[in-house]
């Protein structure tokens, strides 16, 4: 069986409105969740109160808080619908039993698990070593469509950056753009 089957084989189905949480950091959840349709935003919230967001995530992905559902420890971060959303959820406990069982889950879990570090070596490579303005360019390749579902207020949070800082990005790469040198910039 693979892994989208066994989600909604012996998953729960939950339908969320835009502005609803899955669950909050400081939260016990022990569930992965399939994203089946709609947008999501997983979101930390500092000790001086300030927001950043860690990803986005659309149709296909799946996410858990592996803090809490491994680690038996309190969710690290949040996760909210920006768009009404449709999940499959699961415990992480079914997951894990049928990997052993089952080679195909356990294949394609491993290769779930190997998928989730190259991306947060990717992040970590973005944040370190690029600018500001080769994040955002970076992000505009890769997921264009974001821009125009997600607020430029959670965009400059998941740049690292001020919603002040993005709209100078957003000009100077204007400036630069020309009928010659248009990239399609989404904005």
């Amino acid at each position: 069986m693979d892994l989208s089957h066994l989600f909604q084989q012996e998953g729960k189905q939950i339908a969320r409105s835009k502005g609803e949480y899955i669950f909050r950091q400081g939260d016990v959840d022990k569930s992965l969740y399939f994203i089946h349709s709609g947008l999501l935003k997983a979101y930390y919230i500092g000790e001086d109160g300030k927001e950043s967001v860690k990803s986005f995530l659309t149709p296909m992905n799946i996410i858990g808080n592996l803090t809490s559902a491994y680690l038996d420890e309190r969710c690290s971060f949040s996760l909210v619908c920006l768009e009404p959303s449709v999940l499959y959820e699961i415990p992480l406990s079914t997951v894990t039993d049928y990997s052993r069982h089952d080679l195909e889950v356990a294949n394609q879990l491993i290769e779930l698990l190997l998928r989730l570090a190259v991306k947060k070596e990717i992040r970590e490579y973005e944040f370190l070593c690029l600018s500001a303005e080769n994040r955002f360019r970076t992000l505009m390749e890769k997921s264009p469509n974001l821009l125009e579902r997600v607020s430029q207020n959670d965009i400059a949070r998941y740049l690292g950056i001020t919603p002040v800082g993005l709209s100078r990005i957003k000009k100077r790469l204007l400036k630069k753009k020309t009928p010659e040198t248009d990239h399609g910039l989404p904005f």
